[in-house]
């Protein structure tokens, strides 16, 4: 058998937690915890209702909200879709405004455009040199008929944090609603929500060590009767998704939310280390450039662009898993437009590859990362084109 490559590539997704697969199999099979947890009212249906619950609070409890506040969907790209279309349609008149970036997941940017098309105006903010959207650009392009501000907490190519409680301040004063969608904020930034002036904010299992095909969408005070569901048939949820509810992956969502609760300080501490690491031992390639901001980012993942001498990526890619470009654009094989927003051209795009760290990231795995990047850097094919 081939030797696997060594995995960088945690900000597409994250293996799913021992822990967190045991959490889901306790809802498999005929002696566990399967019954219907949204209509049946026998202790099988009532025993999974309670693990939904607790799976909510374990939610909750990692962002600083109520689990009431806390409805479940697919994943992020479903709650982004709600939060944004539900609250444009949830209005009741034609028109109006909405504020995102260029650099947002396309989750947003699609959903943004479909709107566009349907006779919503958008704003399309520009990041600065460091990957970043300011509290004075948000203001500056607020309108009268402004409703709803899109943003990401953390970029997902680039790994900046974005200030969002900053955002939010301005935001809440002018009147409109604040979505955001942390779903590479989860777990590696300290989200209050308590605190935090956001209305609305996506969350994904996959990127946080759970499985795949669950998120949640968090629905603040403000937004409360202000979002219209897009899938309907029962109710669920407090109206706003109808479906039955899939235990299992909930159960799973949960214990990896409480394991992130659990691990935050300590976790964040050794992410750290190892991009330390990394940065420190790449500081003798030539021309390696660390895209966005140097300090307001989670330490978690790195956009690097090799700017001199040939790069086989290839060879790279047999030895380590990463992205050239985030997991949204991979299918059409097209420049980054996060890349191309923060000022690249095609060929400096294609220079750039995205490496992301995370739980089971050993020093050893960062060792021989660089000497593998290295290594490509020295080797690369007459064919290969710059």
């Amino acid at each position: 058998m081939n030797k696997r490559p060594l995995y960088f590539d945690y900000a597409a997704t994250t293996p799913v937690d021992e822990r967190v697969i045991q959490a889901m199999v306790e809802c498999l099979g005929f002696n566990a915890n399967f019954g219907n947890p949204a209509s049946s009212s026998h202790a099988f249906g009532l025993a999974a209702r309670q693990t939904v619950e607790q799976a909510r609070r374990q939610v909750a409890e990692l962002v600083g909200a109520s689990p009431e506040q806390i409805v479940w969907t697919s994943g992020a790209t479903e709650s982004n879709n709600l939060a944004i279309k539900g609250v444009a349609q949830a209005r009741g008149v034609a028109g109006g405004h909405i504020i995102t970036s260029q650099i947002e997941h396309k989750a947003t940017l699609d959903t943004a455009r479909q709107l566009q098309e349907a006779g919503v105006a958008v704003t399309y903010l520009v990041p600065d040199a460091d990957g970043l959207i300011s509290a004075t650009a948000v203001s500056e392009a607020l309108r009268e008929d402004t409703f709803l501000v899109s943003l990401m907490l953390v970029n997902n190519e680039l790994g900046t944090l974005n200030d969002i409680p900053g955002i939010g301040a301005r935001v809440l004063e002018h009147g409109a609603l604040l979505h955001v969608d942390a779903a590479q904020g989860a777990g590696k930034v300290a989200i209050d929500l308590a605190e935090w002036p956001v209305d609305l904010m996506s969350f994904s299992a996959h990127k946080l060590y759970g499985p795949k095909g669950i998120g949640a969408l968090y629905v603040g005070p403000r937004a409360q009767q202000k979002v219209l569901a897009q899938m309907h048939g029962g109710g669920h949820e407090g109206g706003l998704r109808s479906g039955t509810l899939a235990t299992h992956q909930i159960a799973g969502m949960g214990t990896a939310f409480a394991l992130a609760a659990q691990s935050f300080t300590a976790e964040k501490a050794t992410i750290v280390a190892l991009r330390q690491r990394l940065l420190e031992q790449l500081e003798t390639v030539a021309g390696v450039r660390l895209n966005g901001s140097a300090t307001q980012r989670i330490p978690h993942t790195l956009s690097l662009t090799f700017s001199e001498g040939e790069f086989n990526s290839a060879a790279l890619s047999a030895g380590i898993a990463f992205s050239a470009t985030s997991a949204c654009n991979s299918a059409s094989n097209a420049p980054s437009h996060v890349l191309l927003a923060l000022g690249h051209d095609a060929r400096s795009a294609g220079r750039t590859i995205r490496l992301s760290l995370g739980r089971f990231t050993t020093e050893q795995d960062i060792d021989q990362a660089v000497q593998l990047i290295k290594a490509a850097l020295a080797s690369a094919p007459a064919f290969w084109v710059v």
